[in-house]
């Protein structure tokens, strides 16, 4: 298995490994009122904690892709205890295999930045209906890295580039989106909230070598906190 940050949030089985986790998630849904023939698409859904979470808060059809086999089986796992069908497969969001214009509205949570946009943006208006709607909670560049820092985080997270929030918007209308509204989210936790606290669903045996790959996702983040932020890109095709 290649050891990377990825992989890594695989064998550690990561819930809502997004900026702001769960707790982000349920404040973006918050005024949405989806109904039984509302087609939900979560895309890199990694341990289905936001698909759970709308297989049981709201009236709607949930499907669940990622590109992990391990994250895709420990999704599995948590939906097994659900009363709701939720439709998950191991599917690349750069390859798409539903139909034109069949869903209404796809989640997409930290997840573009670690595909070629140019390939998986187009992809998502494809399969949108007409008047259907992309949340995406996405990484951006909010200072301008030196060549050092900019090779540092392509390399260690996989990432083809790194966008400010123009370039994000550019790509989104190149594809025929419309961008609603580009919003900071408050990332600051609600300890008293236990719902929204970090799960993990651990791999039996754990590398050590990811152990220092999660050490080193640590470390980025500090180091970079004032160059890199975060953005809910709320687009309607």
């Amino acid at each position: 298995m290649d050891k990377t940050y990825l992989s890594c949030l695989a064998e550690f089985g990561i819930g809502g490994a997004h900026p702001g986790g769960l707790q982000l998630t349920k404040k973006l849904l918050t005024d949405e009122r989806f109904d039984e023939n509302t087609v939900v698409l979560d895309v890199g859904c990694g341990t289905g904690q936001t698909a759970a979470y709308l297989a049981k808060e709201f009236e709607c059809q949930v499907i669940a892709i990622d590109n992990n086999p391990l994250m895709v089986e420990k999704a599995k796992e948590r939906f097994v205890n659900l009363q709701k069908e939720i439709n998950i497969e191991v599917a690349d969001v750069q390859r798409l295999s539903f139909e034109k214009g069949s869903i209404d509205v796809i989640l997409s949570e930290s997840v573009l930045s670690f595909t070629d946009p140019t390939i998986s943006i187009p992809e998502i208006t494809r399969v949108l209906k007409e008047n259907g709607r992309l949340f995406a909670i996405e990484m951006v560049l909010e200072l301008p890295l030196n060549a050092e820092g900019r090779r540092e985080i392509s390399e260690f997270y996989g990432l083809g580039q790194i966008w400010t929030v123009e370039e994000w918007r550019r790509a989104f209308l190149a594809s025929g989106l419309a961008v609603e509204s580009i919003e900071v989210p408050d990332l600051e936790a609600n300890s008293h909230d236990s719902e929204t606290a970090t799960d993990f669903s651990l791999s039996e045996s754990i590398d050590e070598a990811f152990y220092d790959i999660l050490s080193k996702h640590f470390v980025l983040t500090e180091n970079y906190k004032d160059h890199l932020g975060v953005r809910i890109f709320k687009c309607m095709k």
